[in-house]
């Protein structure tokens, strides 16, 4: 049954990676970040267009509305390709992307207002309908998409001088050429995933590829691999949890180049030595200085930090509640695990009904969501009763605690300033 539902649109997914990883390369090369974002957003105006003149949202009239708005955002990109000079300066690229983009997406809104349904469009327009493709829409996009490689392998040197630097004769025609082929994708591309996830898929596996290999072939092999694990593990966790399927897998996406992120980072400071720890140490001994002056300036505030500190370790909370305060706080804790497993039960099976692998009418339909809505304000009124204990914790620690981090962090980071100072002193 999983295979069944996602099996098209996991392939619609690599696809989509698989074309978009090739083009984000170009884009980051040619430092042109939210071109991508740009098209898809008047390819959207164009379908948008197309509902108020009556068409269906995924006919070929709205097909041809966005497409015909994509090249004519294709050629307004090209007419404004940067000068050498005071144009250049004053002129950069990414300041008319922008524009084209603001515009385009505030139209859209406006062009929404008058069409029936217009916030649902709004959402489908952004997150697509991924879970909804055929394998005839797969098959479209795959042989779309086997051509435009076809075509940009013959133009592979023209491009590479757009994208990477080299003499180059009729730049502004390549341009053009460049993001037309790049709008049509994207005209393609939106009506399937919508506009967050194309564009995930243009610059995530980009970035993450830059990060790791200099060369264009290595990058283009890296994008791939990211672009195919972000959409694998984000469809899945989509069918897993009951999440739409777009956002979660842009999420995915996003999560994977923040572990690069850090990955990274982590490999640099143990490259860096006692000099690179001793910078670490200072600056975590200022964000515990700052976090403590907060913490006496602002005790109801959010203090995240602390929040998770008190997940990890209860204790510290605990030390500043009365007796009775911790038995209210453990019957709380107590009552909010059983109501969450009869939540997490009841979505079960909204999630079984609405993937089909249970039946049920309407009125069971009804009945099923009441009830779960029933069971979550029951444990949000548990959560109230925590917050509540909590900021009476927090009111105690404003100073008993709060002001000794604040004095423990001016020290740990005074004290790493002139060690990492006398170790760089000759």
């Amino acid at each position: 049954m999983t295979l069944e539902l996602l099996g098209w649109p996991l392939m619609a997914a690599l696809v989509l990676a698989g074309m978009h990883a090739w083009l984000g390369l170009h884009v980051l090369a040619r430092g042109v970040i939210f071109v991508d974002l740009a098209l898809a957003q008047v390819a959207a105006l164009g379908a948008t267009v197309a509902l108020l003149a009556g068409h269906s949202p995924h006919g070929a009239g709205a097909y041809a509305y966005a497409l015909a708005f994509t090249a004519a955002g294709a050629a307004l990109l090209a007419a404004l390709r940067e000068r050498p000079g005071l144009a250049r300066a004053a002129i950069p690229a990414e300041a008319v992307i922008g524009i084209v983009y603001a515009v385009a997406a505030a139209v859209t809104v406006l062009v929404l207002e008058q069409v029936p349904l217009g916030g649902d469009q709004v959402k489908a327009i952004l997150v697509g309908s991924l879970l909804g493709v055929t394998g005839e829409d797969v098959l479209r996009l795959a042989t779309l998409y086997a051509a435009v490689a076809v075509l940009c392998g013959l133009a592979r040197r023209p491009l590479a001088a757009l994208s990477f630097g080299g003499p180059l004769r009729h730049a502004r025609l390549w341009d053009f050429g460049f993001y037309l082929v790049f709008g049509v994708v994207v005209t393609s591309s939106v009506r399937v995933a919508g506009v967050l996830l194309v564009f995930a898929y243009l610059i995530v596996p980009a970035v993450a590829a830059a990060m790791l290999a200099p060369d264009p072939a290595r990058r283009l092999v890296i994008g791939w691999i990211v672009g195919a694990l972000g959409s694998v593990a984000g469809i899945a966790a989509s069918f897993r949890w009951d999440l739409p399927t777009g956002a979660t897998v842009v999420a995915t996406l996003g999560a994977l180049l923040a572990a690069l992120g850090v990955a990274l980072g982590v490999r640099r400071l143990a490259r860096g030595g006692r000099r690179a720890a001793l910078g670490v140490t200072t600056t975590l001994g200022g964000a515990l200085a700052l976090g403590g002056v907060v913490l006496a300036a602002a005790p109801h505030a959010d203090h995240v930090w602390l929040d998770a500190l008190e997940h990890l370790l209860p204790a510290i909370q605990q030390a500043f509640l009365s007796p009775h305060e911790r038995r209210v706080a453990a019957d709380a804790r107590q009552a909010i695990a059983r109501g969450g497993a009869e939540v997490a039960a009841l979505r079960a099976r909204q999630a079984d009904v609405a993937w089909g692998a249970r039946a049920a009418n309407a009125d069971e339909r009804e009945r099923l969501r009441q009830f779960t809505l029933g069971r979550e304000e029951i444990v949000a009124g548990d959560h109230v009763v925590l917050r509540a204990l909590r900021a009476r914790a927090r009111e105690r620690q404003r100073y008993r605690l709060g002001l000794p981090l604040a004095a423990l962090g001016v020290v740990i980071a005074l004290s790493s300033r002139v060690l990492s100072r006398s170790s760089s002193s000759p």
